[in-house]
């Protein structure tokens, strides 16, 4: 019966050896995490990137990828982190509509995840306890961009070029369909609506958060509209840096104070806040990639360590299990504030 017994009870010491064999994260033990990037070289997201980096550095292993706008490339890549069986996971979604599968993916693996930038649905995110969310309030970042322009416009009653009262814009949008680029298009144009500006809609292109799409079309608008365009409004910096490349190519916004378009964009990124200074472009809406790394990166190091996602913080989560980051206006009036975001 000691016999018995004894095999018995080293046959259960080896299935428990085993198991705890099999929840160690790496060889050594070390907590490990995995990040997804929907792509490297969005503007924005690389300076995000870079932050979340730093921060991680010395504090666990962590692995990081490029998805290159490739979501079938992230699936892989995610399929990758649970095969290591990672302590937690921080994806920036390529298509905000991959949510589902991708929780479907995680979910029985009880493995923790920060998504964020790309907002997944409110189903989605109340579909698995263990997810969470990192970024803004879309329709902030637009009501702030036609605060904006409600105040530029009054202030500066020559860029009424035709005189009738009414702005003739072109709008450049983001990713279709992408939560942010949805809700900044439309909100800027209801709050000038709001405010009593009469807005005249020349021509809404998409060119995807992309600098040299943008270019693009902005070089096709003044072909045909030329100086009848009286405001470039944009999703982006990236894109609005686009739209600057393509008028001064023109003469406009080099100095002939008769040739200005007056252009915002969104995200305060370094080239914008320069140009911002020479007078070039009007202003921008800042999103501080520092601050929301560093909500990713602390919500990251909790859940990896089975702390509570908000355990030593002062982040509030919102309905939808989010952390909101605040926007702020960014002009040459208060240039200064923008300083710290990109450091």
């Amino acid at each position: 019966m000691n016999k018995v017994i004894f095999t018995f009870l080293a046959s259960l010491l080896l299935l428990v050896s085993v198991s705890c064999g099999n929840n160690s994260k790496s060889a050594d033990g070390e907590i490990e995490v995995g990040i997804t990037i929907y792509r490297y070289d969005d503007n924005f997201i690389s300076f995000m990137r870079r932050n979340i980096e730093t921060m991680l550095n010395g504090k666990v292993k962590f692995i990081m990828n490029d998805s290159e706008n490739d979501q079938v490339k992230q699936n892989d890549q995610i399929d990758a982190a649970i095969q290591r069986n990672v302590d937690a996971l921080a994806i920036n979604l390529v298509d905000p509509a991959s949510a589902s599968f991708m929780i479907n993916k995680i979910k029985p693996t009880g493995i923790p995840v920060i998504f964020f930038n790309k907002e997944p649905s409110k189903e989605d995110m109340l579909s698995y306890d263990k997810a969470w969310y990192v970024g803004t309030l879309s329709e902030e970042s637009g009501n702030i961009q036609g605060e904006l322009v409600v105040k530029a416009w009054t202030s500066n009653p020559n860029w009424d070029k035709n005189g009738d009262g009414v702005i003739q814009y072109v709008l450049l949008k983001g990713e279709a369909g992408h939560p942010d680029a949805e809700a900044r298009t439309e909100r800027i144009k209801a709050v000038l609506a709001d405010n009593g500006i009469n807005i005249e809609q020349l021509d809404e292109q998409t060119a995807n958060w992309d600098i040299l799409q943008a270019q693009n079309a902005t070089d096709a608008w003044i072909e045909k509209f030329g100086n009848k365009i009286e405001f470039i409004f944009s999703n982006n910096d990236a894109m609005a840096l686009g739209a600057l490349k393509s008028i001064q190519k023109q003469g406009y916004n080099i100095g002939d104070a008769a040739k200005f378009i007056p252009i915002v964009g969104v995200d305060a990124i370094p080239e914008v806040i320069e140009e911002i200074k020479k007078g070039t472009v009007v202003g921008t809406v800042l999103q501080s990639p520092k601050d929301q790394a560093k909500a990713i990166v602390d919500m990251l190091l909790n859940v990896a360590n089975e702390k509570d996602v908000l355990d030593g913080t002062e982040y509030k989560l919102d309905d939808v299990k989010a952390v909101r980051v605040p926007y702020r206006a960014i002009t040459l009036e208060n240039i200064e504030e923008s300083a710290e975001a990109y450091k």
